[in-house]
C-alpha cells in the first residue's frame, strides 16, 4: 500500500519549484533578506492523486511503514499548499527517545487522544542517577534508540528507490531535547532541589546525557550524512546541523542557565557545527545568555506574549540570529510599532 502513495508523492514533486523555494531559503538563512519578514511562499501548488490516510501517532509508533506513511503524507499537503515550508520528514518518536535509552519507562498515551509518548522518570532518584553514571553511555540501540536508527534506514531507502523523493525531501534529525531537557525528564522535578543540594550529580549527569547524545548523533549521521552546513527542521532551513531543545530552561535563573545549561549546549554545538535552539514559554530572562553562544544561527520560540520582546529581538536580530517559524500577527504588530526586524525574521 505504501508505494502507491510514494509514487504519487515523486510525481507531484517538481524540481524547479522546490529549487526556488530551497534558495529563498538559503537567501534568508544567509543574512540577504531585506525588509520586513520572509514569509516564503511555494510558488505552484501540485495536489494528490488520491486521498491520503490518516496516520495516528500510536499506529506510526508501532509500524516502519505506518511512520513512513505518516510522515510522507505531511509532505504531501505541503506540497498541495502555497506553503513556503520545506518537505521533510522524521522518526517522529517524540520527546522520550534518549530518556528511553537510558532506562527510563515509556508510557504510551490513550489512542484517542493522538499524542506522542512520555516516559516515567527514574524511582530511585539521585541513587538511580548513581547507577547511570556507573554504567557510562548506554547501548544506544535500547529503549526507542533502535527503532530510531531502524526508521532512519527506511527512509534512506526509499530515497535511494524514488529519486525525487531522496533529493528534495530532508530527512531531519530525531528529537533528542537537549541535555537539561533529558535531566528532568529522568530526574523528575525533584531535579530542581538537586540543583541546590547535589550539584555535582547534576553536572556528572548532564556531561553523560550530553556524551550520550553526540555518541547518538554520530550512529544518526552514519546513516544519513549531512549535506553541507545547513540543516531543515520542522520545514524550516537553518544553519548548522543540530536543533536543540530548551523547555526546562524557563525554569531555572539566568545564572543557573549559565552554569547548567549552556556549557552542555555548546558542547554539541562545537561538535556537529552548530544549529538552531527551541523554547516553549518564557526565555528573555536567559536569552542574552544564551546568544553569547558559538555556532547559535537561529531561535525557534513559541509564545511572544510571555515574553519581553524587546529583549529577545535585541539579543536576537539584533545580533544576526534568525528568528525562525514566528507567529505572524505578533510580527506584523512589532513591524507597527516600528520594530526594525533586519530581515532575520521568519513567519509561517
Amino acid at each position: 500500500m505504501l508505494e502507491r502513495y510514494l509514487e504519487d508523492l515523486e510525481k507531484r514533486i517538481l524540481p524547479e519549484v522546490e529549487d526556488e523555494l530551497y534558495n529563498s531559503w538559503k537567501s534568508f538563512t544567509d543574512g540577504k533578506f531585506e525588509k520586513g519578514y520572509f514569509f516564503p511562499q511555494r510558488r505552484r501548488s501540485v495536489p494528490a492523486t488520491l486521498d491520503w490516510p490518516d496516520v495516528s501517532v500510536n499506529n506510526a509508533i508501532g509500524s516502519c511503514d505506518a511512520m513512513a506513511l505518516q510522515q510522507y503524507g505531511v509532505c504531501s499537503k505541503t506540497l498541495a499548499m502555497d506553503s513556503g515550508a520545506l518537505p521533510a520528514v522524521r522518526c517522529n518518536y517524540g520527546t522520550v527517545i534518549l530518556p528511553s535509552i537510558f532506562g527510563a519507562e515509556l508510557f504510551v498515551m490513550d489512542e484517542k487522544l493522538n499524542t506522542l509518548p512520555g516516559v516515567r522518570p527514574l524511582a530511585g532518584g539521585a541513587a538511580d542517577v548513581g547507577k547511570l553514571l556507573d554504567r557510562g553511555v548506554p547501548d544506544l540501540c535500547s529503549g526507542l534508540g533502535g527503532k530510531v536508527l531502524e526508521m532512519a534506514e527506511v527512509f534512506a531507502a526509499i530515497g535511494r528507490q524514488y529519486p525525487l523523493i531522496g533529493k528534495y525531501i530532508t530527512i531531519y534529525h530525531p528529537d533528542l531535547q537537549g541535555p537539561m531537557d533529558v535531566c528532568e525528564m529522568l530526574w523528575g522535578s525533584s531535579l530542581f532541589l538537586e540543583i541546590y543540594d547535589n550539584v555535582g550529580l547534576v553536572h556528572e549527569l548532564l556531561l553523560l546525557i550530553t556524551q550520550t547524545y553526540i555518541a547518538y548523533m554520530c550512529e544518526w549521521y552514519k546513516l544519513l550524512p549531512p549535506a553541507g552546513d545547513y540543516a531543515v527542521h520542522w520545514q524550516m532551513l537553518h544553519r548548522g546541523r543540530i536543533m536543540l531543545r530548551n523547555d526546562s530552561a524557563m525554569n531555572l535563573s539566568p545564572q543557573m542557565y549559565e552554569e547548567f545549561i549552556r556549557p552542555y549546549d555548546q558542547m554539541i554545538f562545537d561538535k556537529f557545527g552548530g544549529g538552531g535552539i527551541h523554547f516553549c514559554g518564557r526565555g528573555d530572562h536567559y536569552i542574552k545568555a544564551m546568544s553569547a553562544m558559538r555556532g547559535l544561527y537561529a531561535v525557534a520560540m513559541s509564545q511572544p506574549e510571555l515574553n519581553d520582546m524587546e529583549a529577545i529581538y535585541g539579543n536576537t536580530l539584533d545580533k544576526g540570529i534568525n528568528l525562525i517559524g514566528f507567529p505572524r500577527a505578533y510580527a506584523e504588530a512589532s513591524l507597527r510599532s516600528g520594530r526594525d526586524f533586519h530581515g532575520r525574521m521568519h513567519c509561517f
